[in-house]
């Protein structure tokens, strides 16, 4: 893995010198102002396609995060590399089951990463993590399930 990790690049941005290790400080730490649920997800947002660009070499045509109560699903469409798109197109079902398991090892590999940086993006731990992807249409779903409801500030109405 390399050393600058989609967490470590989140945390990074939010330590200071008092010691404390930023990931206990995420948690910790409350912002200066809350934001809104799409500012929350935006965020969570960026940091899975960094997520994917540092495992795969490559990012989502698109990322979309909904947070939904304790729920945080992320949906990206267009996340096969041509390698990946190749061999889910060979007619045996080894090719796509092979590559769903490549898939789903790399996100259990970097499960402590990608729990990290929902947690500074959301400020709630991750209890579980739910993950597929289709070899049909190339999308790929995660669903977080959170400690608790993330807190927001409502959308200013113009």
């Amino acid at each position: 893995m390399h050393s600058n990790t989609t967490a470590s690049l989140l945390l990074r941005q939010r330590s200071t010198t008092n010691g404390m290790a930023p990931v206990q400080r995420a948690h910790l730490e409350l912002p200066s102002e809350l934001r809104t649920q799409g500012e929350i997800e935006a965020q969570v947002g960026d940091a899975i396609r960094r997520y994917s660009l540092e495992y795969f070499g490559r990012g989502p045509q698109d990322v979309q995060a909904h947070l939904i109560g304790d729920l945080l699903l992320v949906r990206m469409s267009g996340v096969l590399t041509v390698a990946e798109q190749h061999l889910a197109a060979t007619t045996a079902d080894k090719g796509r089951l092979l590559l769903k398991q490549v898939r789903s090892q790399l996100v259990e590999l970097a499960r402590k990463e990608l729990d990290a940086a929902i947690r500074v993006c959301t400020l709630v731990n991750v209890i579980s993590l739910h993950h597929d992807i289709s070899t049909a249409t190339g999308e790929e779903i995660m669903v977080f399930t959170l400690d608790g409801i993330p807190s927001t500030r409502p959308t200013k109405r113009k």
